[in-house]
């Protein structure tokens, strides 16, 4: 008998199925199919009905799975979600470009592996919001009052896709207009401790919107043509946006944070075209770091409503030309002089960060203008130490397939002409601010008087 067995024989225990662990196929209310919405609110009002009690065995509620397996669902009720501890996980985030598709011309759709996203995904079908009221175009919509806050929800691993964007007036291809009032999830009340995690999300005019977070988690994620990407709305604290990719349109944020303090934002993959990479407003003591931003218009990164004492370190910046000719010709209504970085506030940290514009001189707005980098245009008290600034000035071209234009652009690096550029401009209303070795004497503009400057040495040839 082997020693390291019990001597005496046993039977094996046979495993249990929990009763919180739900499968949308195998419920029986509702077609999963048809109307996943109506077959996940009522595995939450069953879970509500069962667990109705806050203390038993110093226990009670202790939540759910809800399991979507590898399908389409669509979805036609808005899913409610008030209690916590809830996850809804899949087998896949799914995600595949609706853009290049949508940009192909029709009778090429025969000849494509795939026409639409995959894995376990979720079709936004729902009706149109004639209301106006944002929340209602939401696939996930989560709300509760009352202390404490609703808690620990989380999504997981699936696909939120809006299929498609409407017309907007502007005689842009409905499909690329990044207009159609669904969002993905909707957070309305304070929460603590919520994760996404892992999923795609397309083809929605925003991806997550979310108010008053504590402790919140985005990490892992595929958001892209979306609208908007991540906004975090209203007030929070000591929440973490990273490891994420995420491309919003041109109207819209890629990741935008609002009266937040703490909020880690790091390792995210930024794609160009959305409106602004980051955006902060009234943003405090948090942090940007070890990004790769790219953007095809200035305005990348932005501090503003006074958003004081944050680290910008080790960032990754890329603005180069639109190469892709669906999207050529529209932008985000900045000029070159607003800086790729801009910043209202006071006792921020901008250190070691990379910056490289390659445009065409001859796009530059307005005509003539040099482009500025960083630029400084409120507040007091900035140090903005050992950035590094490689311009270059590039014949613009494209191309009708995104893939290999954008590939092309990012890879091209061979002799152009020197692009001359303000590598940081200290406006009249931003003062004793700390500019070391980020340009040289001819590349900073500002009052050496009211601030503190060391110009980078140059080199003569």
């Amino acid at each position: 008998m082997n020693p390291w067995r019990n001597e005496e024989p046993h039977e094996r225990e046979e495993p249990m199925t929990s009763k919180n662990y739900y499968d949308v196929t195998t419920w029986p209310v509702g077609n999963p199919f048809k109307d996943v919405g109506e077959v996940i609110n009522s595995i939450i009002a069953d879970i509500k009905e069962r667990q109705n009690t806050t203390d038993v065995d110093n226990g009670g509620k202790p939540g759910a799975v809800i399991y979507i397996p590898p399908g389409d669902y669509h979805l036609r009720t808005q899913v409610v979600i008030d209690i916590s501890f809830l996850r809804i996980q899949g087998s896949g985030h799914g995600f595949t470009s609706s853009s290049i598709r949508f940009n192909v011309p029709e009778d090429e759709w025969d000849g494509l592996h795939e026409l639409w996203p995959g894995g376990s995904r979720i079709l936004v079908d729902l009706p149109a919001n004639d209301e106006g009221e944002e929340s209602k175009g939401a696939a996930f919509y989560i709300e509760r009052s009352g202390s404490p806050r609703i808690s620990s929800v989380e999504f997981s691993n699936f696909c939120i896709d809006g299929l498609h964007f409407t017309p907007d007036g502007s005689g842009m291809h409905p499909e690329n207009t990044y207009v159609n009032g669904k969002i993905g999830i909707y957070v309305a009340s304070a929460n603590d401790s919520f994760r996404v995690n892992g999923m795609g999300f397309i083809y929605l005019e925003n991806a997550l919107t979310i108010h008053n977070a504590d402790a919140l988690s985005i990490h892992d994620n595929f958001i892209a043509e979306c609208g908007s990407c991540i906004e975090l709305r209203g007030w929070g604290q000591a929440s973490k946006i990273t490891d994420n990719l995420i491309g919003a349109g041109f109207k819209g944020h890629s990741i935008y944070a609002e009266n937040h303090g703490g909020l880690l934002v790091t390792a995210n993959n930024v794609f160009p075209r959305g409106a602004s990479s980051v955006h902060f407003n009234g943003v405090t003591r948090s942090s940007v770091t070890n990004n790769r931003l790219h953007s095809f218009y200035p305005g990348m990164l932005v501090l503003e409503g006074n958003s004081s004492e944050n680290l910008v370190a080790t960032n990754h910046f890329l603005r180069d030309h639109e190469p892709w000719k669906p999207f050529q010709g529209v932008d985000n209504g900045l000029d070159d002089l607003h800086g790729l970085l801009s910043i209202s506030g006071s006792n921020n940290s901008v250190i070691g960060n990379h910056f490289s514009e390659v445009i065409d001189s001859q796009n530059v707005r307005p005509a003539g203008a040099t482009p500025v980098i960083i630029r400084l245009v409120a507040g007091a008290g900035n140090f903005v130490s050992n950035n590094n600034v490689v311009a270059k000035d590039v014949h613009s071209t494209s191309s009708d397939s995104c893939f290999s234009a954008q590939v092309d652009a990012l890879l091209t690096t061979e002799a152009s002409d020197v692009l001359s550029v303000t590598a940081v401009m200290v406006d009249s209303g931003s003062a004793r601010n700390t500019i070391l070795d980020s340009g040289n004497d001819a590349q900073v503009i500002a009052d050496r008087a009211a601030n503190a400057l060391r110009a980078t040495p140059t080199i003569d040839l």
